[in-house]
């Protein structure tokens, strides 16, 4: 699968560059780069987890993408509530940042699903392989 034909990466991506040009002017060095580094993490871990061979690594780059979002979301409520960012982006950031969280779920739930499916076929040709040996 490519990243970039999925819609959880074309919109944190976007999302990402979004941060990127609403804070440029912003003074306060630490929370901008707090809020670039959260935001530009989202996208680059759903790349990376998906680019794996392995489905347990790819969930494990979806679940770092998840926590990212979340320091995300929080700095963007911070951000808010200090006057960093207009209140209006923050809610329409917000909006995306639960529309992606939404998203993550979904497509971590599919990798497990295949895990779980892979793993059980896994112990079903083990116990065939038993029960012929015996």
């Amino acid at each position: 699968m490519n990243f970039k034909e999925l819609d959880v990466w074309k919109r944190s991506a976007r999302l990402s560059g979004e941060i990127y040009k609403a804070t440029f002017n912003l003074n306060d060095f630490g929370c901008r780069y707090q809020l670039t580094r959260s935001g530009l993490s989202v996208p680059s871990n759903i790349a990376e987890g998906v680019s794996r061979l392995s489905d347990k690594e790819t969930v494990q780059f979806l679940s770092i993408a998840k926590g990212s979002l979340a320091e995300l979301e929080t700095q963007v409520l911070i951000g808010m509530d200090i006057n960093y960012i207009n209140k209006d982006v923050g809610k329409t950031w917000l909006e995306d940042i639960n529309a992606i969280q939404a998203m993550l779920f979904g497509l971590s739930k599919r990798y497990k699903t295949i895990i779980a499916t892979q793993n059980s076929q896994q112990l079903k040709g083990q116990a065939n392989k038993t029960s012929k040996e015996k």
